[in-house]
């Protein structure tokens, strides 16, 4: 069996469902410098400001975060719009030396049962890192969008 060093990309759509991608970015060197109440407020600012994508449920981790994500604009494809918002974000934050890594991992959800079973794992995250006992006690956490299935 081979081993995938590197994600693979694409997002393929259907026409019998919506399409809601699960997506996890890193920070470099997976550096723990993320989850801030202004890197909070900057990621909502610029995933807000871009109408290619809908942001739905999102957990922020200090060294990486994890996002739920509808396309708005089907010329315009995850690859782009990570990259997009990952620029922004960057110009707009004062520390230049804390960046992202260069790729991020991306998987179609197939049905809103794995929909909410992603949701409730991913918000068990912040447990799991022992950062909080309970996932709403966690700050750095949100909806954006509703993203219905």
């Amino acid at each position: 069996m081979k081993i995938r060093r590197k994600p693979s990309h694409g997002v393929y759509e259907v026409s019998n469902g919506p399409t809601i991608v699960f997506l996890t970015v890193c920070t470099r060197g997976r550096i723990p410098w993320l989850a801030t109440t202004e890197n909070h407020l900057r990621l909502r600012d610029v995933w807000q400001s871009s109408s290619a994508w809908s942001v739905g449920r999102y957990v922020i981790m200090p060294d990486h975060l994890h996002v739920f994500a509808s396309p708005t604009n089907d010329e315009v494809t995850l690859e782009t719009w990570v990259k997009f918002w990952k620029s922004r974000f960057s110009k707009s934050h004062p520390e230049k030396a804390k960046r992202w890594q260069t790729d991020h991992w991306d998987k179609r959800l197939r049905s809103s049962e794995s929909y909410e079973e992603k949701w409730l794992y991913v918000q068990q995250n912040p447990v799991r890192a022992g950062l909080v006992e309970t996932p709403d006690e966690w700050p750095f956490q949100g909806e954006l969008n509703r993203l219905d299935w």
